[in-house]
């Protein structure tokens, strides 16, 4: 356990090397395939990106402590006994953390106020590994409790938070463009394919393709979509900045001013918890 400890705490600054690297390379190779239709790196672009991933990263250690003893409090009252030292339960818990990022992801689209996060991730239109680490920053102080049920379920804390660790840095490389497919694998993993549509601000491909390691939860339940037209990246509405500060609190003021102005408490917690094209005359694109 020490060492499974030790894997946990340290992943994301394990990773950096291999972030580093991987861009190093889609930059490469994006310049010797000279793929002008794609379109690769912009530095303002890209350093914005690596800012909020280092936020996100500062924000998670914030709040470690935090999540560390909610976690062994809710493992104290566990329903069942899934040791992480039993090998059979990292396959179960594979499957089941995947489902619960699913859920998670869609949630983060179709609620407001975590959308008001998550928009962050979705801001830039360019797609490459850099985008990759453009995460949510506010949503580290509480999006963890969405996974104590696994927990409740039995499944120890730090394995749990393991495997979303790994769930997050599978991730990384289906941020580009220089992979078109890969064969067989795209009927049932999240690909780069898979993902550039989910990235896609074009009216087919907006909240579609949730998945995290699996795009078989997609299938089951209807939120799939294939990439098939050009990919438009960014949003609907794009914020035309490179100020992290900004990217991250865009959304949070136009979600809050509209509240606060709202008449009436169902409006006001429309504007927080509804969709985010929900206005109170209808659901329309605000």
């Amino acid at each position: 356990m020490d060492r499974l400890n030790w894997l946990t705490e340290n992943l994301y600054y394990l990773a950096i090397p291999y972030f580093l690297i991987a861009m190093a390379y889609e930059i490469w190779v994006l310049r010797s395939a000279k793929a002008t239709h794609l379109k690769g790196y912009e530095w303002r672009d890209s350093i914005t990106s690596m800012s909020l991933g280092v936020f996100n990263l500062v924000m998670r250690a914030v709040f470690a402590v935090l999540t560390i003893w909610v976690s062994f409090a809710v493992y104290e009252h566990r329903l069942l006994d899934l040791s992480p030292l039993v090998w059979w339960t990292w396959p179960l818990l594979w499957v089941a953390e995947d489902f619960t990022f699913y859920w998670y992801h869609r949630a983060s689209h179709r609620v407001r106020f975590m959308w008001a996060d998550h928009v962050n991730h979705h801001s830039s239109q360019h797609y490459n590994l850099s985008t990759a680490l453009r995460q949510p920053v506010i949503e580290m102080a509480w999006a963890w409790v969405l996974w104590l049920p696994l927990v409740l379920i039995g499944f120890h804390p730090v394995a749990v938070a393991l495997a979303a660790g790994l769930n997050l840095l599978y991730q990384y490389w289906i941020h580009t463009e220089s992979i078109k497919t890969i064969g067989v694998f795209e009927r049932f993993m999240n690909t780069p394919s898979h993902h550039r549509a989910h990235h896609g601000s074009n009216p087919e491909y907006i909240d579609k393709n949730y998945g995290g390691w699996l795009i078989v939860w997609d299938k089951w339940f209807g939120t799939f979509a294939p990439e098939t037209v050009p990919v438009r990246y960014g949003l609907v509405h794009n914020i035309s900045t490179y100020n992290p500060f900004k990217v991250i609190t865009h959304e949070w003021a136009y979600m809050l001013r509209q509240a606060w102005n709202a008449k009436g408490l169902k409006h006001k917690l429309g504007w927080v918890f509804g969709p985010p094209e929900w206005t109170p005359k209808g659901s329309t694109t605000p």
